[in-house]
């Protein structure tokens, strides 16, 4: 499984002197990015293929808090993606010192084409190292309308 580390700092707390909404976020999306550097996808690499990971929707469940001078581990694995590799889902668990699980972060996305900025395939390089990966037991094969499973649409100001 793919950990990284935490320290909390005095930054990531909120009035209630426990880790804040936003940086479980925060912590999730770096994990991502270093499982990306980890299977050799830096940020110069996405650049050079003029590719980009986007964010349809994150959802957070708590399970214990997170209190100052707390170490934090979260996890990466795979819990979808599409053939072309196209859309992709994603799950971090947070562990405390102990391993204990005291969050959850879902998260569902795309790839996008820095230049065109609309939706791409992975090369299969890459999706061939997202394949070897760890997934979750509830992994799938993701279609484009698992993209709106919530049923969530724009409603515009009139």
């Amino acid at each position: 499984m793919f950990l990284k580390e935490f320290e909390i700092r005095w930054n990531d707390l909120d009035a209630n002197r426990h880790l804040a909404n936003i940086t479980y976020l925060s912590y999730a999306s770096e994990t991502r990015m270093a499982f990306l550097q980890h299977i050799g996808l830096s940020h110069r690499d996405l650049q050079n293929k003029g590719i980009g990971p986007i964010v349809f929707n994150e959802v957070l469940f708590y399970f214990k808090e997170v209190m100052p001078d707390d170490k934090i581990r979260v996890s990466f694995e795979l819990a979808g993606m599409s053939e072309e590799g196209t859309f992709f889902s994603f799950e971090h668990n947070f562990f405390n010192q102990e391993g204990q699980n005291v969050a959850r972060c879902e998260m569902m996305g795309a790839w996008m084409n820095l230049k065109t900025r609309k939706l791409c395939v992975l090369p299969q390089d890459i999706i061939s190292q997202f394949e070897a990966s760890n997934k979750t037991l509830s992994f799938k094969k993701l279609t484009a309308s698992d993209t709106r499973k919530h049923g969530k649409t724009p409603k515009d100001l009139k």
